[in-house]
């Protein structure tokens, strides 16, 4: 890989993380599209602890009162009714799901699932499913001409439950397509809950699972030699800076907007993938490299 490659790669994990619309999926069509060698799935995941990085000092201050009240927890009964203390054992519950699955399917995610067919096919059909729970909390908040609006839930109302149904559709984003932050965030809309606070427990909840997939592919590359670590180590610092960027306009942007504009423009991608790919302009299977 080339430190332009891993400038452009950078960049593109950085601005997409947070969106709904699958960084994964974007980087394997950057590669594809520029005639470039698939990053692979050590790639991703390495340079997703980047833009963890700037979720752990965006939210440092929540992450903060939660990783307190958490350890008080243990040892004082009555911290356990605490909401900080909750989101903490929470945040524990909804990663049992990636991080069963993510084990369980390893050499799936690393090969089949990368299939641009499957990517394209994800990209639309999760599409859909994005705007149909962002329909639905729209009448919610806004109501209708006879119908009064409807109160959604907060972080508040968040229980065991609801945790590991959150971690189930974080556990969809294991295959590249599909979005951890657009099926996290759909899921709890179809659930009832606000946007922001679907979108500030997904965050949460992928601190966890992404720091634990980083230290695994870190220690299997040492050991394996597959990674070029001076331009993996700059694209991780790329996505850093640029992913910190995107989750503080997205945060803002997600309390009135639609998510109606990464909707469509999921679905057009996605068919713009299966026209070329059934053309041979782009082969499905691109060849992977050691990064």
């Amino acid at each position: 890989m080339s430190w332009f490659e891993s400038l452009i790669l950078g960049l593109v994990q950085g601005l997409t993380e947070f969106l709904p619309v699958s960084s994964s999926a974007h980087l394997r069509l950057t590669a594809a599209f520029s005639g470039w060698e698939d990053p692979g799935a050590a790639f991703t995941a390495i340079t997703q602890i980047g833009t963890e990085t700037a979720v752990l000092i965006y939210f440092r201050k929540d992450i903060g009162r939660i990783i307190s009240a958490w350890f008080r927890s243990l040892f004082d009964k009555a911290m356990r009714h605490d909401h900080n203390a909750r989101m903490g054992w929470l945040v524990i519950v909804g990663s049992i799901p990636i991080g069963l699955l993510g084990v369980t399917l390893k050499d799936q995610i690393e090969g089949p699932f990368r299939d641009l067919r499957i990517t394209a096919t994800m990209l639309i059909v999760v599409g859909v499913v994005i705007g149909i729970a962002d329909r639905l909390a729209a009448r919610d908040e806004t109501g209708g001409k006879h119908r009064a609006p409807k109160q959604r839930k907060t972080l508040e109302n968040l229980g065991v439950k609801d945790g590991l149904i959150f971690g189930l559709c974080q556990a969809c984003a294991l295959i590249p397509g599909v979005s951890r932050s657009g099926a996290t965030i759909s899921g709890g809309l179809f659930m009832g809950y606000k946007r922001e606070a679907a979108a500030r427990y997904s965050f949460l909840l992928a601190i966890p699972a992404v720091l634990a997939s980083g230290a695994f592919e870190v220690k299997d590359s040492v050991s394996e030699g597959q990674v070029a670590w001076g331009p993996t180590l700059f694209a991780t610092v790329i996505a850093f800076a640029s992913g910190y960027a995107v989750i503080a306009w997205f945060m803002k942007w997600i309390s009135n907007k639609s998510f109606m504009p990464f909707v469509w423009y999921r679905v057009a991608l996605g068919i713009v993938i299966i026209a070329l790919v059934s053309a041979d302009v782009i082969s499905p299977h691109a060849a992977e490299s050691a990064t």
